[in-house]
């Protein structure tokens, strides 16, 4: 489990720079940059209604087509940390993992 800040604030699982869920999938199976790469389960928060019973997670699961990252091991992150970065993200292709690093 790593422990995951993101900034994509627009996120409907976003609270406080945190993720709700308990885990995520990053997508970018061709990846060879952080650009390559993006959150998933982003859903925009004008979607959908934001669920009032979720609370940040600490430490969460992140499963992972990026391949080519040195923090992938069979596409789960082992990272201990990541970040996913998307300030003004609207849609799941404006978000990025910035902690990707290609091997």
């Amino acid at each position: 489990m790593a422990s995951l800040g993101c900034n994509a604030c627009g996120c409907t699982h976003n609270e406080d720079n945190c993720c709700c869920l308990s885990s995520i999938h990053v997508k970018g199976s061709s990846a060879d940059s952080v650009d390559g790469t993006c959150c998933g389960n982003f859903i925009d928060q004008g979607d959908t209604a934001k669920n009032s019973a979720e609370s940040p997670k600490i430490t969460l699961n992140v499963s992972c087509d990026a391949t080519n990252c040195v923090h992938n091991s069979d596409k789960v992150c082992v990272a201990d940390h990541i970040d996913i970065s998307g300030l003004c993200a609207s849609e799941s292709c404006d978000t990025v993992c910035a902690s990707f690093q290609c091997r």
